[in-house]
């Protein structure tokens, strides 16, 4: 039996170092092949820059193992640079409509549209093939100035459920030379299923020509609310997609007047809006720059801008004013020696009741936004203002859009 047991041993430490080796040959061969891999695509990554440098490409781009591009973060800032038009000439959040009926603030040339409810939001939804103009009280084909911006949201379902959505920008002027009218269009596709999502755009030059375009937005349209915006500027049009800019067109005709479309494609269902404004002013024509602030902190010891801005009622930051606060935080990056009190200001529309909570609220969002762009959150200090130091008129527009503006007050 102790022969027997000896021997049972000696077979069982036998088998057990077999499986050791086995386990041990495992894991070298996968590390071998995640090295591989990692080694691959480091290789390949080199070769793409190298490939880059000698044909001479961007310098901010750097080449990927599947033959992407990606962009430094000093270029991907620019991209950002969305400013909403100072001056309301149009709004809409259709928050006051009856569901089932048209939107009273809107016209319709063919189809159909309706209010509908979303969540707690109330929307524009088509329910045939048509297109819906707002009703303006100038000209109605003439009403855009030529610095303008255009904002709207649209919603992708999260049932698997797609849709097709347009926009177009109008010039009905005698003599200019447009297919069918047509400054601009715009045209968001959308396919779950098969995993597509599209923008695709085309701008009318003066004269002749057209330059066009399109952007793969797999992973970047979401389910849910989507914020479209864009810019013109004399001559400048910029289309922007949650928050991101995707083209940047620099010489465009003129449009006079805006109009959605939505058309029934393959099955899928008619497209929904909300909160749509247009705004005069525009993204300048080249941006500002870090440049600014140190001047303005030169000259009189604080930096006020009017490009931070907030959902309606709300201190939600809207993506276009990240680009804004990345300048400050670069400022106070550079100058780390630097305090100051983040003032909140608002027009004197709504109660101070209201006001005083909710440009404090929106002095603590900036904070908090810089101080994730790695800003000493200790240098900091956020003031709510309300209405109480207004700059301009608030009996007018203009007066009222120069009052909402954030100061950076050295201390």
């Amino acid at each position: 039996m102790l022969a027997w047991g000896a021997n049972a041993n000696a077979q069982l430490g036998g088998l057990l170092n077999k499986v050791k080796q086995k386990v041990k040959d495992k894991v070298e061969q996968k590390v071998d092949r995640t090295i591989d891999k990692v080694t691959d695509g480091a290789e390949n990554e080199v070769d793409n820059t190298v490939n880059d440098a000698v044909k001479g490409k961007d310098k901010g781009k750097r080449g990927k193992k599947d033959g992407t591009v990606t962009e430094d973060a000093s270029v991907a800032q620019s991209k950002s640079d969305f400013v909403q038009g100072a001056v309301v000439l149009f709004e809409d959040n259709f928050a006051g409509e009856q569901l089932g009926e048209f939107p009273s603030k809107w016209d319709l040339d063919g189809g159909s549209v309706e209010v509908a409810q979303i969540g707690d939001r109330k929307v524009a939804k088509f329910t045939q093939n048509g297109t819906l103009f707002p009703l303006m009280k100038k000209n109605q084909y003439n009403y855009l100035p030529e610095e303008f911006t255009i904002e709207w949201e649209v919603y992708i379902a999260n049932k698997g459920e797609g849709m097709n959505h347009e926009f177009r920008l109008m010039n009905k002027e005698e003599g200019i030379n447009t297919h069918n009218d047509q400054c601009a269009w715009i045209a968001i596709w959308y396919r779950p299923n098969d995993r597509a999502a599209r923008v695709f755009w085309n701008c009318q030059k003066p004269g002749q020509g057209s330059t066009e375009g399109e952007q793969n937005m797999d992973g970047k349209l979401k389910s849910g609310w989507n914020h479209f915006a864009l810019s013109f500027n004399q001559r400048a049009f910029k289309l922007y997609v949650n928050g991101e800019r995707l083209c940047n067109v620099p010489n465009m005709l003129a449009p006079k007047y805006m109009e959605y479309e939505s058309t029934d494609s393959e099955g899928y269902p008619y497209s929904c809006i909300s909160n749509v404004r247009i705004g005069q002013g525009a993204v300048a024509l080249y941006g500002r720059n870090a440049g600014d602030i140190d001047k303005a902190m030169a000259e009189t010891g604080k930096f006020v801008t009017n490009n931070i801005l907030f959902d309606t009622g709300k201190a939600t930051l809207k993506p276009g004013s990240m680009a804004e606060i990345q300048k400050v935080a670069d400022y106070m990056k550079k100058n780390p020696s630097v305090r100051f009190e983040v003032q909140g200001h608002t027009d004197n529309q709504g109660s101070d009741k209201i006001n005083d909570p909710l440009s404090q609220q929106r002095a603590e969002a900036i904070v908090k936004a810089l101080a994730s762009m790695g800003v000493d959150d200790f240098n900091l200090k956020a003031v709510g203002k309300g209405s109480h130091e207004p700059v301009a008129d608030n009996k007018t527009e203009e007066g009222r859009a120069k009052n909402r503006r954030v100061e950076f007050v050295k201390r």
